[in-house]
């Protein structure tokens, strides 16, 4: 077995608050001939960014990010629970990054930062939490390099569910209340005849 186990090729780096995964800093796509801009942002977690979406329990308060093609993409992941976040990346080249990915995760109210290169074409790839359920709880994005090719379905306020849940609006549990107890004065006044 190789040093750092079955993950020594991702490039894994590690410490207290997280890991990050296939970081890229230098190596540009096949497609690139110099890196187009660099572009810094930060993105959270947590249940707090979940609020506004009926069902989700986990949300990243960024869920559409857009950059140009051939872009350093330098991100500062920040974990506002206290269990375990991640920020993966997924369809990227192979050739460049193992599985096709690149993945951030946060232990619970921790920061970590990592950074990779984007190819040139336009795209869009889907960004999640891998943990169990996160991602079908809420935790799900997208990465729109240049002109992208499509929203991705089921991105918390971005795009519609591929299922729509069957989930009541905030607030119409009271109104549901009401129509139940009319419904049962009503059966019951008509049960009298």
């Amino acid at each position: 077995m190789q040093a750092g186990g079955d993950h020594a090729h991702h490039a894994m780096r590690s410490g207290p608050d997280g890991m990050v995964m296939n970081e890229n800093t230098d190596r540009l796509p096949r497609d690139c001939h110099s890196i187009s801009e660099v572009v810094q942002f930060e993105i959270s977690a947590g249940a707090e960014f979940a609020r506004d979406f009926p069902g989700a329990i986990y949300a990243y308060d960024k869920r559409d990010i857009e950059v140009p093609p051939c872009s350093k993409i330098e991100v500062t992941f920040t974990n506002h629970d206290q269990v375990r976040h991640q920020w993966m990346v997924h369809g990227l080249p192979r050739y460049l990054y193992p599985g096709g990915m690149f993945h951030i995760e946060a232990n619970g109210g921790a920061t970590i930062s990592g950074a990779f290169i984007v190819p040139s074409d336009d795209r869009t790839y889907l960004v999640h939490c891998d943990l169990a359920q996160h991602m079908e709880k809420g935790m799900k994005a997208q990465l729109v390099v240049g002109e992208g090719s499509g929203d991705l379905w089921s991105v918390p306020g971005v795009s519609a569910d591929f299922r729509p849940g069957q989930y009541l609006a905030e607030g119409s549990e009271a109104w549901l209340a009401v129509a139940l107890l009319a419904g049962l004065v009503v059966a019951r006044l008509l049960s009298r005849d």
